[in-house]
């Protein structure tokens, strides 16, 4: 999950470095593409993730059990 966590960390700051304006286009560009594949990446961890969490919430009789995840706690 760290790992995770550091690439999203990394996309942010990609996106502060592009926002600021203050870098050449090519830099830009670079980092844009950059970007772009940390995204990918990271998407595809957590739809990889959400497969993993509905095979733990499946009920006895094998059926996914949609739920709300619940933030009060």
């Amino acid at each position: 999950m760290k790992k995770f966590e550091k690439s999203i960390d990394e996309l942010k700051d990609i996106i502060d470095k592009l926002e600021s304006g203050n870098i050449p286009l090519e830099d830009s560009l670079s980092l844009f593409e950059k970007g772009v594949k940390i995204l990918n990446t990271a998407n595809k961890k957590l739809s990889q993730m959400e497969k993993k969490v509905e095979i733990l919430i499946k009920d006895s009789d094998g059926k996914i059990k949609r739920e709300d995840f619940d933030t009060s706690e």
